[in-house]
Parts: C-alpha cells; sequence; structure tokens
C-alpha cells in the first residue's frame, strides 16, 4: 500500500469514522475505499471545528480528524487549529505538503513549521516507512496528559511510496496520571479544614469523564461547584450543589459563593487566566489539581496541588476524605443546598421581566428561557458562538446532563460554533444539537450550514439577528455615528433557504415556541434548519459585581 491507503488504514484502527476535509489530499479516497464517510466543508476553518466538536462529545476516546490540501488548504486551516489549540482539544490535522526538494525554498508553506506554536506536536513524513511510527505518536499526544491539536504533514511524493512490511499498529491506548497519595492526604485536609470551600470544574472533569466523581466530592465536603467556560455542565447545571458556568457573566450563585469563599479547588482546569472565563478573587486559598504540572503556579500560585486525571483524583479525595472524618453531617449539607436555592431563585426572580418579555424586537433572554422550556434538555447538546450569545447563553442556559453543553472562548472567534454543532451531531446523531449564533458570527461561516444540508446532519442554528455589531458600540463610537460601521444586515432565512435548509423568520415573541417544536421536528426527521430570530441590540448581562472575579 502506499502511503495514502497506509495513513488511512491506521486512521480506521483508530475508530474513525468520519473524514472532516477539503480536497485535494489523497487520504479522502483512500479513507472512503475503508468506509470512513468523507464530510466536506465548505471552508477550511469550520472543518477543523467539526472534528473539534466531534471529539469533544466522545470525550478524545474517538479524536476528529481534518485533511487539508497542501498550501492554501491547510493555510485556511490556521484559525480553526489555533481555536482549538487555545481550548487543548486533541484533534488530529492531516495537510499534504509541497514536495521534499521545495521545502524551505521561499515562498513554500511549511504546515509542520508554521503551525509548532499552536499545535501540542507537529512533525512531517520525510519518508512513507515512517508514517507508522509517527502516528503512533500522534494518537498518544492527543490521548495522554493535557489535550491539543497535533499536525502531520504528508509531502507530496509520500502519498505514493510504497511501504514495506507489514503494518504494526495497534491503536494507542490513553494512560491516565494518578494523583500521589501524599498529595491527596493533603489535599483532603485543606479541602475539610475550609469553612467555605467552592470547587472549581474545568473541562478536564468532562475528557476524564469525571462529573459522578466530582458531584460526589461535592455532596461529601461538601463544596457548591462553579464551571469554568469549557467546563461548564462539568456536573448537571440541575444539581442542587451547582453554580453555574462564567464567561464575563454569570449566574449569581457563583457570584456569591465566590465572594465567600476561603478555598478555590480547581479540578480539571488548567486555572489560565482569559478574557472569557472566571478569575480568582484575591485572598482565597488555592488546591490547583491539573493533569499537566506546567500549569501549577504559572497564573496563580498554589498553595497546594495534586496533579493527575481528575476522575482518578477526585475518587481517591472522597475516599480519603471518608478515612478521614467519615459520612458528611447531612444537616450541612441540607443547609448548603437550601442556600444556593434561595439566591438562585431570587436571581431568576429577577431576569423575569427579561426571560418573559414581550417586547419587540424579541428579547435574546425570552428565546433561551423558551428553549429550555420547549426542547427535553436532556437529549439535547448545545453551544454559543462569540461575542453577546456567550454571555446570554453562558448564564441562562441550565444544563441537565453533564457534557451537554460545549463551552469555549479562551480565544473567541466568531463563528467557531457552527462547525462545533456540526462535529457534536456526528458524534450523537440521536441528540438534538444546537447551535445560537449571532448574526456577525453567521457572516463569517454561515454557509456552512449547507454542509449540514449536503450531509444530512440534522443541526439547529438559531440566528440571534439585530442587525449590529453590538458587543463593538464601546470602541467603534464616531466610526458608527459618521459612517455607520457597526450595522450589518440580511435575511438569513432566506440564505438558509437558498442553501437547502428549512428555516423561518421570527419577529413575534408568541412564535417563539410554536417555531421551536417545528425546527426541532424537522432536525429529529433528519434534515437540518435555521431560525432566525429578530432581536434587540441587548446589553444586558448577568455580571453581579465581585472584586477580582
Amino acid at each position: 500500500m502506499n502511503g495514502a491507503a497506509l495513513i488511512a488504514e491506521i486512521l480506521k484502527r483508530e475508530g474513525t469514522e468520519f473524514l472532516s476535509c477539503y480536497p485535494r489530499n489523497p487520504v479522502i479516497e483512500e479513507c472512503t475505499k475503508l468506509g470512513i464517510r468523507p464530510i466536506l466543508c465548505r471552508q477550511e476553518r469550520v472543518g477543523v471545528g467539526i472534528a473539534d466538536g466531534y471529539t469533544r462529545i466522545m470525550r478524545g476516546k474517538v479524536n476528529g480528524v481534518f485533511a487539508a490540501q497542501a498550501g492554501p488548504g491547510i493555510e485556511n486551516a490556521f484559525p480553526g487549529v489555533a481555536q482549538a489549540f487555545s481550548e487543548n482539544v486533541p484533534i488530529l490535522i492531516l495537510p499534504g505538503g509541497m514536495g521534499s526538494s521545495r521545502q524551505y525554498r521561499h515562498p513554500t508553506f511549511s504546515a509542520a513549521d508554521v503551525f509548532a506554536p499552536v499545535t501540542k506536536w507537529s512533525a512531517r513524513a520525510h519518508s512513507v516507512q515512517a508514517i507508522p511510527d509517527l502516528m503512533r505518536q500522534a494518537y498518544h499526544a492527543m490521548r495522554t496528559g493535557k489535550g491539543g491539536p497535533v499536525l502531520l504533514e504528508i509531502p507530496l511524493e509520500v502519498w505514493d511510496q510504497e511501504y514495506e512490511g507489514p503494518v504494526e499498529y495497534d491503536s494507542v491506548r490513553p494512560y491516565p496520571l494518578g494523583p500521589d497519595p501524599e498529595a491527596i492526604t493533603e489535599a483532603a485536609k485543606i479541602l475539610l479544614a475550609a469553612e467555605n470551600p467552592i470547587l472549581w470544574a474545568g473541562q478536564g472533569v468532562l475528557y476524564a469523564d469525571a462529573s459522578e466523581a466530582v458531584a460526589e466530592l461535592a455532596d461529601l465536603v461538601p463544596a457548591p461547584v462553579m464551571m469554568t467556560n469549557p467546563g461548564k455542565s462539568a456536573i448537571p447545571e440541575s444539581h442542587p450543589l451547582a453554580l453555574g458556568g462564567s464567561t464575563r457573566s454569570r449566574p449569581r450563585m457563583l457570584s456569591d459563593f465566590m465572594e465567600r469563599a476561603d478555598l478555590v479547588f480547581a479540578i480539571g482546569s488548567s486555572l489560565t487566566i482569559t478574557n472569557f472565563g472566571p478569575k480568582v478573587p484575591p485572598g482565597k486559598k488555592i488546591v490547583h489539581s491539573t493533569n499537566d504540572p506546567s500549569d501549577i503556579n504559572k497564573d496563580y500560585k498554589a498553595d497546594h496541588a495534586v496533579i493527575g486525571d481528575a476522575k482518578l483524583v477526585a475518587e481517591a479525595l472522597v475516599a480519603e476524605i471518608k478515612r478521614q472524618r467519615g459520612d458528611v453531617d447531612a444537616s450541612v449539607a441540607k443547609s448548603l443546598k437550601e442556600d444556593i436555592a434561595s439566591i438562585k431563585t431570587a436571581w431568576i426572580d429577577d431576569w423575569k421581566d427579561r426571560r418573559t418579555s414581550d417586547e419587540v424586537p424579541i428579547n435574546q433572554y425570552r428565546v433561551i428561557q423558551d428553549l429550555m422550556d420547549t426542547v427535553d434538555r436532556d437529549q439535547v447538546i448545545i453551544t454559543h458562538d462569540s461575542g453577546s450569545p456567550r454571555e446570554q447563553m453562558m448564564s441562562s442556559w441550565e444544563s441537565t446532563v453533564a457534557g451537554s453543553y460545549m463551552g469555549w472562548g479562551k480565544s473567541t472567534q466568531l463563528g467557531y460554533g457552527l462547525g462545533l454543532n456540526l462535529g457534536a451531531k456526528m458524534a450523537a446523531p440521536d441528540k438534538v444539537c444546537i447551535n445560537v449564533m449571532g448574526d456577525a458570527s453567521f457572516g463569517m461561516t454561515g454557509l456552512d450550514i449547507e454542509t449540514a444540508a449536503r450531509n444530512g446532519i440534522a443541526t439547529l442554528t438559531i440566528v440571534f439577528n439585530n442587525g449590529v455589531m453590538g458587543a463593538e458600540r464601546d470602541v467603534l463610537v464616531h466610526s458608527t455615528e459618521k459612517y455607520g460601521a457597526l450595522d450589518v444586515g440580511g435575511n438569513y432565512a432566506k440564505v438558509a433557504e437558498g442553501l437547502n435548509l428549512a428555516s423561518r423568520r421570527v419577529e413575534a415573541p408568541e412564535d417563539i415556541v410554536p417555531a421551536i417544536k417545528d425546527a426541532v421536528a424537522t432536525t429529529q426527521a433528519g434534515s437540518p434548519y435555521l431560525l432566525e430570530f429578530i432581536v434587540k441590540e441587548g446589553h444586558d448581562f448577568s455580571r453581579d459585581k465581585v472584586a477580582g472575579l
């Protein structure tokens, strides 16, 4: 077999179900011969996002793969790979490369070199014989430790070289890192000594399948659980100890309990400081648990650290706390849950006017509330997009199943959520998969709804159309006054119709629920749908003030 067939065979052994791609790349045809379905995107950046969303929902146990053409194809993919790198998503990128004789000759594009800063591992196959070892290294990098995209560039001549000998390749297994017992003993002591501990759950909880273990830990301590942006739904947000997720906006419960906390116990989180995630306020004691030692003391001084897989850490802590103290005092746990419920009720009541508003243009929170009340959230996977939809969704959407919300935002590229949603549907075809985006986001990637239609990927895309880039009001004041710089326009339901999607434009609040029901029914029948809501500009965000959060 030649190099392209060899790679396809290895992808098959790794459980690859489909190949997100854009021609030309020889591996596409070879994968098709083995029953690996090609999903051709309209834009390479979205193709990477499809692989990303698939990987998230598969929890990195099976990895999404994106194949691109040498030169312009892989050049166009850079934004998607950069986004996945910022989110630590383990996906495989397989670009073609120029022939070896052209490497390092200006202006030859060298993907292995150019992508090195935004990949966990990057290499070039100089011969077909090296491919099995390089693919093994790539999958090991994706499945061990902190995730991240990996890239293997295949020069032109290597695709056609004949491989000699048997293909000695077995699927690469993960090697989760177990915690140091002494570190667990000390962490348990610190947790039990704290007066107001808070658990800070990151996306490492999701990749480790640690949701049940973290919920058990929270019940045992007891401690409330806040979640990062990518960690949102680390435990169900309907859990009585859940405080919700945070970007700049967050539920009031999260703000209140972070303010009173004396200990922040971060698990499955890098504690990376980002503009679109929570921060640790000054004066808090920090116990930091992560699977990557380089995270420790990176952005915050750790008073204690536990290195290890989130599930193994949580399970070890549960056992150690039971050994040190025994079971939780039921009255303490009951009081904490009642406290959270009381704050949550008051917060929801304060936002009730927005969530039930009959104003026109439509209030975005009315759409979100009606969506939550109409769909079966146990059967939904949902994601936001960059900008205002992220802030509105992160605080308001309450997940009922762990891992049912795909949060993202260390990099905040407009339009990235559309690809994520397509990938999620490929991973979970029986779920209702929804992405909520603004009109500016649609302008970036919206044509790839045709990818959904062409491939029968039955996603629901919701577009908040307010005709303006509202999040930029404060930075383009004069430009807008003089030239209308922030104004954008369009009828996205008509665009969808032209791209072979069923669609509907909703302008009246009383039409929201019927439109949602029709859209969900269409997706459940196997076809994608676009719902366009004509909404207000919308600058109301849930941001109770806490110094340093």
